[in-house]
């Protein structure tokens, strides 16, 4: 039986909705480490950059695993910490030591080349980041009435801004600025990138451990506890019926996140290699240079700046959504992240690639909160942790895909310039931006 009932909870103030969306800022803070580091730490364990996109594959495969498994039994959870709390902390406590590994996967070379102990150290990374930020998306639809969604997407997304601006920079301010090595013998890390992920490491626990401390969960809602317990499917089976019986505007959120994840994905992965040799000239062999690490470093420290204007963004997205609506305020964010990325063609002066980035964090602080605002209205209260687990199929499966093909595409059509992949990438968001105009944008609507 169904009928219609909208259940609105307590407003809360801006601090309340800080602290909870605070532990945002430490999942990002390791994820942006990860982001602009993880294709050079591998490429200096020896991987080809036609190579790097098969050893990302770790994240949305992890990711498409864990987080529709994570929703599923969070739902279903109420413990002295809470639903959603439990599992987040979880993640931090061991993404923060796949953290501390990840720069250092040469001591596990008596069990395994260090190539490969770098990518089972990056799934396993991307494991305990997904295991954290799935409950994160889950938690601001929990707590906040719908009017408050998109402010509390916001916070988070600039929240998530902050954190990645530093963890895009710290590798660039210990060389530049502590004078910590940037430089390393061949096969070895330098030490401003592993003294990077060690703050991290720290960073993200600490800050997942404030939200947990200063949080506090609603228990399951009566009429909510009898919806789970009157199906009659569980556990996997119940995963796939509710993939199978999506609402409408997840299909057609969809087809917008394919696009904008795939081109996010040949951003993170191949930015280095295209800016090293499109924009510095260097050779596609040179992965050990100072000029290649100079190159990482600023590749890094344009990640962080498009991470700093998505905070600033985000912080402006409610007031334009509530004037020109959530539709056409993520189509316009997407086509500027669509020019920034295809302009870095044309760009051979370093810096002016901040430009480029402006237009990119304009889509990213978009793609973080959006999405959600527009999606959560049309789930039930009761599925809030499964769907918004299984709203995550359409952000890994086009990395999963990029992931296969990015590779042979920058090898055989691109003749290995990487640069190419990245104008791809910008006329992807604008192919995103022009799917959005399909999309059912609603307030609550539960089905019990």
């Amino acid at each position: 039986m169904s009928t219609h009932a909208t259940l609105q909870r307590p407003r809360m103030s801006f601090w309340q909705i800080w602290n909870m969306s605070f532990g945002f800022f430490g999942i990002q803070f390791g994820f942006a480490l990860q982001n602009g580091n993880a294709s050079r730490i591998l490429g200096i364990f020896g991987a080809d950059v036609e190579h790097l996109s098969w050893f990302w594959l770790a994240a949305p495969l992890t990711g498409m695993i864990i987080q529709p498994i994570i929703g599923y039994y969070s739902d279903r959870t109420w413990t002295s910490l809470g639903r959603r709390r439990p599992y987040f902390l979880a993640g931090a406590i061991i993404a923060s030591i796949a953290l501390m590994f990840m720069p250092n996967a040469d001591v596990l070379v008596h069990i395994l080349p260090a190539l490969y102990a770098g990518a089972g150290i990056l799934m396993i990374m991307d494991a305990s980041f997904n295991v954290a930020m799935e409950p994160f998306r889950a938690l601001v639809a929990d707590l906040l009435p719908s009017d408050q969604r998109t402010l509390g997407f916001s916070i988070q997304t600039f929240l998530i801004g902050i954190g990645a601006v530093l963890g895009s920079w710290l590798p660039y301010i210990f060389a530049e600025f502590f004078g910590v090595a940037k430089t390393a013998p061949a096969g070895e890390v330098p030490y401003n990138v592993t003294l990077s992920f060690y703050v991290g490491a720290i960073s993200f626990l600490i800050a997942i451990l404030w939200t947990v401390t200063t949080t506090k969960e609603y228990p399951p809602d009566e009429h909510l506890k009898d919806a789970h317990a009157s199906s009659d499917k569980k556990g996997l089976s119940q995963i796939v019926a509710d993939f199978a019986g999506m609402p409408a505007t997840m299909k057609q959120l969809g087809l917008v996140q394919f696009f904008s994840w795939f081109a996010l994905f040949s951003m993170w992965v191949f930015s280095t290699s295209a800016i090293a040799t499109h924009v510095y000239g260097l050779p596609m062999s040179d992965t050990s240079s100072e000029s290649y690490q100079d190159a990482g470093n600023w590749v890094s420290g344009l990640f962080g700046i498009y991470n700093g204007v998505s905070a600033i963004y985000a912080l402006f997205l409610p007031a334009i959504a509530k004037k020109i609506g959530r539709k056409l305020t993520h189509a316009v964010s997407l086509t500027a992240g669509g020019i920034g990325l295809i302009s870095i063609y044309f760009i051979h002066d370093p810096q002016l690639l901040v430009l480029s980035m402006i237009g990119v964090g304009f889509a990213w602080a978009s793609i973080l909160a959006m999405p959600y605002a527009i999606l959560a209205g049309s789930i039930p209260p009761y599925k809030m942790g499964i769907y918004m687990g299984v709203f995550n199929f359409f952000i890994t499966l086009p990395q999963i895909i990029n992931g296969i093909v990015g590779g042979p595409i920058v090898k055989y059509i691109y003749g290995s310039h990487a640069i190419y992949s990245i104008v791809m990438a910008g006329v992807f968001l604008l192919i995103a931006a022009f799917c959005v105009r399909f999309v059912k944008d609603q307030d609550d609507v539960v089905r019990l």
